[in-house]
């Protein structure tokens, strides 16, 4: 909350005249006394936190993090270890492709090969008549 010049002379007059310019003077050391004093006491809230919440917290995340380093270790060689293997199979695709030009064109396929001629069928041999 941002108080600009014009509404702390607003508050200032209004101060003066609910007050009385004889009890002003008090009031505002009074004041100034309890912003200090809160002051103080929300550091010490905050240093209680941290000491007794968020120190005791990353103690204890400590471990887990050691227990996954390898995992995330084993992750990323992995990783790296895929990059290697798509770049080497796009390099294998860019030599054929680089050769292609200086070819002669790709053959067409070949038109069905000419079947042969059917040959004559088979007599047919009835094993009754005894021969």
């Amino acid at each position: 909350m941002h108080i600009g010049f014009w509404e702390l002379v607003v508050v200032f007059v209004v101060a003066l005249l609910v007050i009385g310019p004889d009890k002003l003077p008090y009031y505002a050391k009074k004041l100034g006394e309890a912003l200090q004093s809160f002051r103080d006491v929300s550091h010490e809230l905050t240093d209680d936190l941290q000491k007794g919440v968020v120190e005791p917290l990353q103690e204890a995340q400590k471990p887990l993090r050691d227990a996954v380093q390898p995992l995330t270790d084993l992750t990323d060689g992995i990783n790296a270890d895929l990059k290697g293997l798509e770049q080497s199979v796009r390099a294998l695709g860019k030599p054929a492709a680089a050769a292609k030009p200086d070819a002669a064109p790709a053959a067409q396929p070949d038109p069905a090969p000419e079947q042969a001629p059917a040959e004559a069928p088979a007599p047919d041999m009835n094993y009754a008549d005894g021969i």
